[in-house]
């Protein structure tokens, strides 16, 4: 029998096309506090999620969008991926933009097509709630290990409530672009931004899936016995 925890991670995903029906204050509120019970190392609890909807969250997306449309050059706040990305691994990646770019019913070859699927990264994927993560830039590399797992929390904590959820890694790209907007101190480090709404089911975007590697490929169990198996 599959426990009630297992089915919320197997029917999360990242969605990325939203309904326009509102989510409200209370929602998101225990949403936060969900995504703060996750373990922190000597409690210092990094992150800080800045909730956005309404007026706050379409000055945004159109201050991203005009940087698009300039073209102006992206500032990364960290490097996200390797460098150089390994052979493998880009593999990976390319295999995963390939299944998404197929389920839109983009062409290998539409250079433009996706573009604007990646700009849509900038407007939250329209979702009505937008949330700009941050992490304070004292705090260590580890901190972002942290971090994750409160982002995980959040994410785990939308799908239980009935919301879809994406990360939206690309916002760092701009993060001078957000400090502007929202007024945040220097001494905050954009990581990430999050949407979130009601998932749009009938959307073909969210249709896609990644798929995950097997136990074996990730997983090493050692000192047990072949009574321990299954």
């Amino acid at each position: 029998m599959t426990s009630p925890f297992q089915t919320l991670l197997d029917q999360r995903q990242s969605v990325r096309a939203f309904t326009s029906d509102p989510v409200p204050r209370s929602d998101l509120e225990r949403i936060c506090r969900a995504a703060r019970k996750a373990p922190s190392g000597a409690n210092l609890q990094p992150g800080k999620f800045h909730v956005l909807t309404g007026q706050e969250l379409t000055g945004l997306t159109a201050a991203l969008q005009t940087a698009l449309t300039n073209n102006e050059a992206p500032v990364a706040e960290y490097s996200y991926f390797p460098t150089p990305m390994p052979a493998d691994l880009k593999a990976r990646q390319r295999s995963a933009g390939f299944a998404l770019y197929q389920a839109l019913g983009i062409e290998k070859r539409d250079v433009a097509g996706r573009r604007t699927q990646f700009a849509r990264n900038y407007a939250f994927f329209d979702a009505p709630v937008g949330i700009v993560v941050t992490i304070d830039r004292r705090m260590g590399s580890g901190c972002f290990m942290d971090l994750g797992m409160s982002l995980m929390t959040l994410l785990l904590a939308a799908e239980d409530l009935g919301y879809g959820a994406t990360g939206i890694g690309a916002l760092a790209n701009y993060a001078h672009i957000v400090h502007r907007q929202l007024d945040m101190p220097e001494s905050e480090l954009v990581v990430c931004g999050i949407a979130i709404g009601k998932k749009d089911e009938a959307a073909p975007v969210n249709q896609f899936r990644t798929e995950r590697d097997a136990l074996e490929v990730f997983t090493s169990f050692r000192g047990f016995s072949s009574n321990d198996e299954g």
